[in-house]
């Protein structure tokens, strides 16, 4: 049998029964005040009872600013606690790890979905977004360890930070969109300093087995694969977080800077020296040869986008059949509303060109 299948252990928490993770999807089908939705359940558990080892939610907001969509799921109050925990328990009760992804969407959370002036490391002009104060940017980092602990009460396995797409992680690492002049812009420590700030207060207030992982983007959105590639080698080489999670948008391709071509954007990120974390990727997987030929990059587990959304039990079809072929683009609402999309998830799917047929 594929070695995708295969458990993996974790420095901390409990292991994967294999090495697909479920990525963390946009889906618009919370309730507008961040509390779980029966739909978002139902989406969620599908998957974790369809064979993903370990099951993520989608970007939770840890500040009523940095809600980034409508219908979003938010983790900033202690209110959404008890429907969080609903959906942490029953992902787990399937064999599946349960992790919630932290998020901030900064100059990316639009005033006309928070009813607030969206906020950035600096005055941004092309979205209006305001800079931070430096006791606010204090106050992000506050609330996404607050948030971690929140998941903890809800019965989660451990948290993903959301440092990738452009969001406010993204946005104070990058030198472009970064034009502080205090301790968290300049350099690239400072202008990721808030995050090694974020991760050393989870692992200061939350259990000692809490699993701990970050996302990040290789490129693109103000970022340099130079960048990227130092902060994904400090936080292997610091051991505080259990994984790394890089979204490269497609597994297989070249930077896109023309001076680091010349071997594959993966390829940069499976040189790391990762010492006990774990690494994994998205982008671009979308059959049962594409997930063998990307495990076979050196990673340690795959995550799968549009391809969970298509086939809830991905795993389970490719455990009882290797070469099976994944239903190809575009699909009914028939099915996608059979693999447990609601009637939103299925209209914010439609603006993906090609996905939905009409």
């Amino acid at each position: 049998m594929s070695s995708l299948f295969s458990p993996l252990d974790f420095k901390r928490g409990p292991s994967m029964k294999n090495r697909f993770m479920l990525a963390p999807l946009t889906n618009l089908q919370s309730h507008e005040d961040g509390v779980l939705s029966d739909e978002e359940f139902h989406w969620l558990t599908m998957r974790a009872k369809g064979g993903f080892g370990l099951t993520m939610t989608c970007a939770a907001h840890v500040q009523e600013i940095g809600q980034g969509f409508k219908g979003q799921l938010g983790i900033f109050v202690d209110k959404h606690i008890e429907g969080l925990a609903r959906l942490a328990a029953t992902i787990k009760e399937e064999g599946s790890v349960a992790i919630c992804q932290l998020y901030h969407g900064g100059m990316r959370a639009p005033e006309d979905v928070t009813g607030f002036t969206p906020v950035c490391p600096s005055d941004n002009e092309e979205t209006g977004a305001r800079a931070l104060k430096h006791e606010e940017v204090k106050q992000v980092i506050d609330d996404f360890v607050a948030a971690a602990v929140r998941a903890e009460q809800a019965g989660f396995d451990g948290v993903e930070l959301h440092g990738a797409h452009g969001y406010l992680l993204c946005q104070f690492f990058s030198s472009e969109i970064n034009q502080r002049e205090d301790d968290y812009g300049g350099s690239l420590e400072n202008r990721s300093r808030l995050l090694f700030e974020m991760i050393d207060g989870v692992r200061a207030r939350c259990r000692d087995d809490f699993v701990v992982g970050v996302r990040l983007s290789a490129e693109r959105f103000g970022m340099q694969l130079e960048d990227s590639v130092a902060i994904a080698q400090r936080l292997c080489d610091e051991g505080q977080i259990d994984f790394l999670d890089m979204s490269l948008w497609d597994v297989f391709k070249d930077p896109v800077e023309e001076d680091k071509q010349g071997k594959s954007l993966l390829a940069y990120f499976t040189d790391i020296d990762r010492k006990d974390v774990r690494l994994g990727i998205a982008g671009k997987i979308r059959t049962p040869e594409e997930a063998e030929r990307a495990f076979a990059s050196g990673v340690d587990w795959i995550m799968l986008g549009r391809a969970a959304i298509l086939h809830h039990d991905f795993p389970l079809l490719m455990k009882n059949d290797p070469e099976f072929k994944p239903v190809q683009i575009p699909v009914t609402r028939e099915h996608l509303s059979k693999e447990g999309l609601s009637d939103k998830f299925i209209e914010y799917m439609n603006n993906w060109k090609g996905f939905v047929a009409e």
